[in-house]
């Protein structure tokens, strides 16, 4: 399988009159404006890295793409389309907002080589939106989304957990309703940003700062819904960029920069908890040949913890190819096994 790669070009805030209570596009991409002048240099410097045997996107990221201007938007897009017309790119990739899809933008795109569209849904709680000030509803996402999967576009929708008004049951349906309707997702746990309503709203006591634990079991959940529908995440987690790991541009200190790697381990333990036969001393987990670092967890976590819960004497971890993301079978010394 060729490894695929994106070519960001990010367009912060560009778009997007909104100022919802979580977001300072400054922070997170590192830029206060976007240069058009710059993008077809960062698309050739980009270009002069990606290796024979890697797919290519051009990606669009940081603003609502599909609300700018429609001159800019078309230019961009032209740009673009230069490299997917000569074969350089596979394709483009965009982020918006559900309320910035209707069918003349995605004839538009399409006609421009755009194939991947990933809309920022965030929650599918009418209440969450509403508080954080999306300006769209569950149902605009819904229609967004229905449109987008309709034109034949690849669709990852993008979520966030933790957000205000946001309970555990919220995040969990969020992340099955997408899984419904998606090819793929990205899971943001919630930064509190500096400069941000949501700093305010936390700073007031309106916004209780999950802590770091909690918003690991909010995200393992969301993921552990992706799992079942075997709906790929792409990622968990923002970029580690100097935007998100400098304390001075962070409120929250409960977001863990790697919590992307704990999640995926904390979700294998509870897979493996769940299957672990009871009144046995070794055994052996199975998981795919590339998972085999998720499993085991972090400096080896997981394989302690389950020795201290079980009372396991021996905990070993071994990959087959055949196995799937998140399959997991155990055997024992007896060669038996649960799967």
């Amino acid at each position: 399988m060729k490894k695929h790669v994106n070519i960001p070009i990010f367009i912060p805030h560009l778009g997007c009159p909104h100022d919802c209570v979580f977001c300072n596009q400054r922070k997170i991409s590192g830029r206060a404006h976007a240069d058009f002048s710059s993008v077809e240099d960062e698309i050739v410097r980009a270009l002069e890295t990606v290796k024979d045997g890697q797919t290519a996107q051009i990606a669009y990221f940081g603003g609502s793409f599909t609300g700018i201007d429609r001159e800019d938007m078309i230019y961009l897009l032209g740009v673009a389309k230069k490299y997917v017309d000569r074969g350089k790119v596979e394709s483009i990739r965009l982020s918006t907002r559900p309320d910035y899809i209707d069918c003349e933008i995605l004839d538009i795109l399409k006609e421009y080589g755009v194939g991947t569209v990933e809309l920022g849904i965030q929650s599918m709680s009418d209440k969450v939106l509403d508080i954080c000030g999306r300006g769209h509803t569950a149902q605009c996402s819904a229609r967004a989304c229905r449109l987008i999967k309709e034109y034949g576009f690849e669709l990852i929708g993008q979520m966030m957990t933790g957000l205000p008004g946001a309970e555990y049951e919220d995040d969990v349906m969020t992340a099955r309703t997408i899984a419904m309707m998606c090819d793929g997702a990205r899971i943001y746990p919630t930064v509190v940003f500096c400069d941000t309503e949501l700093c305010e709203m936390a700073k007031r006591g309106e916004y209780a700062v999950p802590s770091e634990d909690e918003l690991i079991r909010r995200t393992v959940g969301a993921l552990r819904e992706f799992a079942r529908a075997n709906i790929p995440v792409i990622r968990i987690g923002l970029q580690s960029s100097d935007g998100v790991l400098d304390e001075r541009n962070v409120y929250s200190k409960t977001y863990h920069p790697a919590i992307g790697e704990i999640c995926y381990s904390r979700l294998y333990r509870e897979i493996i908890e769940e299957k672990i036969p009871r009144g046995e001393k070794d055994i052996v987990v199975v998981v795919g040949k590339r998972e085999i670092s998720k499993a085991v967890g972090q400096h080896g976590a997981n394989r302690e913890y389950l020795k201290n819960k079980f009372g396991l004497h021996l905990v070993k971890f071994e990959g087959d190819e055949s196995h799937s993301d998140f399959e997991v079978t155990i055997h024992t010394r007896e060669n038996k096994s649960e799967t």
